[in-house]
């Protein structure tokens, strides 16, 4: 009898996708997967920023003043960085499990720190621009993800955020100096 199943009922999953049964017990292992969305979504990082990382983005940003929004981004993350560690050690070992989605979680509200999410242009443009960003990995990202444990887990991703967060602001700069009202409050 096995005491792994695949993540989400297909055996043809690699093997990060992998679930040891034990690992299900965990706390960390239900926050870092997103309270398991992580570990049923054939896309996790881009299902988990849409379906989580989203409305968290918009909890914090209804925060008055970007100190507070700061502030609760590092608070997140300061939760994040041992829940990603524990997670990644329960999940088999592999640090930046596929499974882990709290990384996009806590790093979406950075994205909309420049801009503010008001309306589906800006939620659409963010969310494209940090998947691009967090699939890419450009550099320093790449680079930050071999920092250890879950600190390389978060800290890649929330660069990416961080570029998505400046080429959004300059996108809503475009859009306000030539007037093209695509990030207009609607």
């Amino acid at each position: 009898m096995s005491d792994a199943r695949p993540a989400s009922g297909d055996a043809s999953n690699d093997s990060q996708r992998t679930i040891p049964a034990d690992a299900l017990k965990s706390p960390s292992v239900w926050l870092a997967t997103g309270f398991g969305l992580g570990l049923v979504s054939r896309a996790p990082g881009t299902v988990g920023t849409l379906l989580e990382g989203m409305p968290v983005a918009w909890a914090i940003a209804q925060l008055p003043g970007i100190a507070w929004q700061v502030a609760a981004i590092i608070v997140l993350a300061a939760i994040g960085i041992p829940a990603c560690t524990a997670a990644g050690r329960a999940l088999g070992g592999k640090k930046d499990n596929q499974s882990i989605i709290l990384d996009e979680i806590v790093a979406m509200p950075i994205v909309f720190l420049l801009v503010p999410l008001t309306n589906w242009r800006v939620a659409l443009a963010g969310f494209l621009l940090f998947r691009l960003f967090d699939i890419t990995k450009p550099p320093p990202a790449s680079q930050l993800e071999s920092l250890p444990d879950g600190l390389g887990v978060m800290a890649d991703d929330c660069m990416a955020a961080i570029y998505a967060c400046a080429v959004l602001a300059g996108l809503a700069w475009l859009d306000q100096s030539y007037n093209w009202g695509l990030f207009a409050i609607v």
